[in-house]
C-alpha cells in the first residue's frame, strides 16, 4: 500500500525526507526531529540535515503532517475592522506570536454588520484549524462554536465576552481606564465633564461608561444623565451633541471620548465649532501627539493583549487543561497636555 507521508516518493518528482535522510548521511528520525523543531540531535548532525534540505530544495510535506499528527499548524484570527488601528496591532502581534511557533495565521474581518460577522467566522470553521482567537460581534450568538470547541479546536476571545459560549476570554480593565481619566481631569480642576460615547461595540462603550460615572462619583460629583451622549464616530452628530452641551445651564469645561474613532470624531467637531475643552479620549492612536494641544489618552496595549491571546491559544493547543480563563488587563494614562486644559466652559459655540 502506499505510504502518504513525507519518507515516501513524492509523485511530482519534489524532493523527500528519505532524499533529504541520504543526501546527509542521517537515518529519517534524525531528519523528521530537525524538520520538527525537535531537540535530541547533535549539532553535526544537524548542521548536516540543513545543508542537505538547503541544497534539494526540501519542503514539509503539510498534509502529510496533518494526516499523521491531526494538526494542521493553522490557526484563524477573526476581528470586526481589520482597518482599525487597534486591531490591526492586535493582529501582527498574533502573527509574530504564530511565526515563533511555526504557524500560519488565517485572518478575516467581519465588519460592523452581524450577518457578515456569523458568515465570515462559520466560513473560517470550515478550513481546518488548531485554534482560534474571535472578535465576536456582540449581535452573534456564538453557541454554534460549542461543537466545534468539543471537537477539540481551542477558541480564544477578545475584547468583549462571547453571546452564549463559555470560553477563554482576553479583555481590559475598561472601568478602571475610565475612571482614571475622570480623576485625571478632576485633578486639573474640572467638575462639569461630559462622556461622548461611540455606539459600535456595545460592550465596552457600556463598561467605559461605567467607569465614567464611577469616577464621577468617587471624585464627590453628581453624576448628570445629560452629560453622557453617545455619538459614535458622526462628526455631524458630535457637532449637534456639543452644541447641546454648551447650551446647558452648567455647560461641561471637560470632555471624555470613549475611543479612539469617537476622539477623532470629537475633534473634528470641535475644530469646526472652534471650541477647546479638556479632553481625554479612551484608546491611544496614531498623530495624537502631533495634535495642537496633543490628546490625553487612556491606552490600553493592543500588542500585549495580542500576546496574552496568543499564548493562552498555544498553551490550550498545546494541552493546557482546566476551567476557562479570564485574563484583564490594565491600562496606563499618556498624558499630553489636552486634559490638563484650565476649566473654561464650552458655551457660545
Amino acid at each position: 500500500m502506499a505510504k502518504s507521508s513525507d519518507e515516501s516518493a513524492d509523485a511530482a518528482g519534489r524532493p523527500t525526507m528519505k532524499d533529504v535522510a541520504s543526501r546527509a548521511g542521517v537515518g529519517l528520525s534524525t531528519v523528521s526531529r530537525v524538520v520538527a523543531g525537535k531537540g535530541g540531535v547533535s549539532r553535526a548532525k544537524s548542521k548536516a540535515v540543513e545543508r542537505a534540505i538547503a541544497e534539494l530544495g526540501y519542503s514539509r510535506n503539510d498534509f502529510a503532517h496533518t494526516l499523521r499528527t491531526g494538526s494542521t499548524r493553522t490557526i484563524g484570527v477573526v476581528v470586526t475592522r481589520i482597518s482599525d488601528p487597534f486591531y490591526s496591532e492586535l493582529v501582527f502581534t498574533i502573527e509574530q506570536r504564530a511565526q515563533e511557533h511555526d504557524v500560519l495565521v488565517l485572518v478575516a474581518s467581519g465588519g460592523d454588520d452581524p450577518i457578515e460577522g456569523e458568515r465570515v467566522l462559520r466560513r473560517m470553521l470550515s478550513r481546518r484549524l488548531d485554534g482560534l482567537i474571535v472578535v465576536a460581534h456582540e449581535e452573534v450568538d456564538v453557541s454554534f462554536l460549542a461543537a466545534e470547541k468539543a471537537a477539540g479546536t481551542k477558541i480564544v476571545f477578545v475584547d468583549r465576552p462571547p453571546q452564549g459560549l463559555p470560553a477563554d476570554l482576553i479583555v481590559v480593565d475598561n472601568e478602571r481606564g475610565a475612571a482614571d481619566a475622570v480623576a485625571h481631569l478632576v485633578q486639573a480642576g474640572h467638575r462639569s465633564i461630559a462622556c461622548l460615547a461611540h455606539i459600535s461595540g456595545r460592550y465596552t462603550s457600556e463598561r467605559r461608561q461605567a467607569g465614567f460615572r464611577q469616577g464621577i462619583r468617587d471624585a464627590g460629583l453628581p453624576v448628570r444623565p445629560e452629560l453622557i451622549v453617545a455619538v459614535d464616530d458622526d462628526v455631524d452628530a458630535c457637532v449637534e451633541a456639543l452644541s447641546e452641551l454648551a447650551s446647558l445651564d452648567d455647560p461641561p469645561t471637560a470632555l471624555f471620548t470613549t475611543n479612539s474613532r469617537t476622539t477623532k470624531a470629537v475633534l473634528k467637531a470641535l475644530r469646526l465649532l472652534d471650541a477647546h475643552p479638556a479632553l481625554v479620549g479612551f484608546d491611544d492612536f496614531d498623530l495624537a501627539e502631533l495634535m495642537s494641544p496633543p490628546v490625553t489618552t487612556v491606552a490600553q496595549d493592543p500588542w500585549a493583549i495580542g500576546e496574552a491571546a496568543a499564548d493562552l491559544l498555544f498553551d490550550r493547543i498545546a494541552g493546557l487543561a482546566g476551567p476557562d480563563r479570564r485574563i484583564v488587563l490594565g491600562t496606563r494614562m499618556v498624558e499630553r497636555g489636552s486634559g490638563e486644559t484650565p476649566p473654561v466652559a464650552v458655551t457660545g459655540l
